[in-house]
């Protein structure tokens, strides 16, 4: 059996894995190339030498997110546009602006888009589908995009992937399939059930255990014998709140059900907290309704505009959480932005929800420094 002291020196002989070709490492678990000691052991003995995700992805056909920085998502980008091929924009329809590639649209070239809204299920199911896609549509529009078709999926139940694969195979007339997507939209999940659909229902479409990962920065998934979906590794949105909290946080932040609006009767000088991550001042205007859509278990608070400094300092990291009091030093101060509304309006924090605020209201909303903060037309 090899040793800790011989594996230790075919490490520092930059040890590669036969999969991606990354450099194997056994200390840090969230970056590429990771492998725990002990499973390093077994692959010498097996003569099978992988990284976890490439382990993960051999024996379980479960792929793992990685990420890359926003020079190398682009160079990647850059290359699709060079293809005959369909383009999978996949988002995140809780987080639409939080998960928009800027300049998508200059590097797909003339190739179709099909824009994937995923995570349908934590919208409330009020909400009619043939609404939400047409305001994909002209949030997409907004942002130059130009989408030939508009899907909405779950990537966690897998419900709607079956009608997302007709909808692949109607637009990719043999090509292969671009799947592109920000960090944190769901998209690797999505994948997963793509794999699971194909391979329980087409076994000859799909080989069942080895999808080639030539380099890091693509996965081939064989359609046939010609062609694949090929699962691009996300990009880092440094503005998402995701990237300021913890992972027990995070349970506060990204929702897992369906979402339950929560309306307030606000007067002018009235102030909601969002936890200790955001708050929303109501400067000016008429009494009126305010509805929050923010994950189910993030506690809201309603108070004096005048008490809300004091209000914050007081209680921020305590009854104000998240983040705890032992994090709460390491999310930026929470800055500023005003609003004046002319219609019903959403004011989103990226990664984190909306409020929606009625007509001709001037409304202060504070984030995290860093943390993007915008307006659009009401989505509900």
């Amino acid at each position: 059996m090899i040793s800790e002291e011989e594996i230790a020196a075919y490490l520092a002989d930059d040890l590669r894995c036969i999969g991606c070709g990354a450099q194997i490492q056994t200390t840090e678990p969230d970056e590429i190339g990771y492998t725990p000691m002990s499973a390093l052991k077994k692959g010498f003995e097996n003569e099978e030498i992988l990284c976890k995700r490439c382990f993960r992805l051999r024996h379980y056909n479960e792929i793992q997110p990685v990420n890359l920085t926003d020079d190398d998502f682009r160079r990647l980008l850059d290359q699709i546009s060079g293809t005959d091929s369909l383009v999978v924009y996949v988002m995140d329809v809780f987080d639409f602006s939080g998960s928009l590639i800027p300049g998508l649209h200059r590097f797909v070239g003339d190739n179709p888009i099909l824009l994937v809204g995923n995570k349908i299920d934590v919208l409330p199911r009020s909400l009619r589908r043939s609404k939400i896609k047409d305001w994909m549509r002209q949030q997409a529009n907004i942002a130059g995009l130009r989408p030939d078709e508009i899907a909405l999926t779950s990537g966690k139940n897998g419900d709607d992937v079956p009608a997302l694969l007709d909808l692949i195979e109607r637009y990719r007339k043999g090509r292969d399939v671009y799947v592109v997507g920000v960090t944190n939209v769901g998209k690797s999940t999505l994948i997963n059930q793509i794999i699971k659909e194909v391979t329980g229902e087409r076994q000859d479409v799909i080989t069942t255990s080895r999808f080639p990962g030539t380099t890091l920065d693509r996965i081939e998934i064989p359609l046939d014998e010609q062609s694949a979906i090929i699962d691009t590794p996300g990009i880092i949105h440094q503005d998402q709140m995701a990237h300021y909290l913890t992972a027990k946080d995070l349970k506060y932040v990204s929702p897992q059900k369906e979402l339950k609006p929560r309306t307030y009767q606000l007067n002018a000088g009235q102030t909601i907290f969002a936890g200790a991550l955001a708050r929303f001042d109501y400067m000016q205007g008429d009494k009126g309704g305010f509805t929050a859509y923010f994950e189910n278990n993030l506690m809201l608070h309603r108070t004096k505009l005048e008490k809300a400094d004091a209000f914050y300092q007081q209680h921020a990291g305590e009854l104000l959480a998240p983040p705890e009091a032992d994090h709460l030093d390491d999310l930026p101060p929470l800055q500023r932005h005003e609003f004046k509304t002319t219609q019903k309006t959403d004011i989103v924090i990226d990664g984190l929800g909306w409020l929606t605020v009625p007509a001709n209201a001037i409304v202060a909303a504070w984030a995290p420094k860093g943390v993007s903060v915008l307006t659009r037309k009401a989505m509900i």
